[in-house]
């Protein structure tokens, strides 16, 4: 399945669970005290806490984990999970940061 799939089909379990859950959420980079849309998007925001990246590659590269790690920073939010869905098993897809 694609990205945009599981996305989606994760966000209904969430909300189904009694989550607050946003998708698709703006993250603008503040530069010069200047906030700008420089097109960054976190796949989902659950409990205005965790931010979470979704993959469906063949492997998680440490650039994937720059990236997490980078909207952790920018965004203020504590708690990212990066997650493969292309994972023969999928708890060996999930990737926990806390920052």
């Amino acid at each position: 399945m694609l990205e945009s799939a599981h996305a989606a089909c994760l966000k209904h379990e969430l909300i189904r669970r009694g989550l607050r859950v946003a998708s698709e959420v703006p993250l603008p980079v503040v530069y010069d005290g200047v906030r700008l849309d420089a097109g960054y998007r976190l796949d989902l925001v659950v409990e205005d806490t965790v931010v979470v990246e979704l993959k469906a590659i063949e492997a998680l590269a440490p650039i994937h984990q720059a990236q997490i790690i980078s909207y952790l920073k920018l965004s203020g939010k504590p708690i990212g999970l990066l997650i493969n869905f292309h994972s023969l098993h999928l708890k060996d897809g999930i990737k926990r940061f806390v920052v």
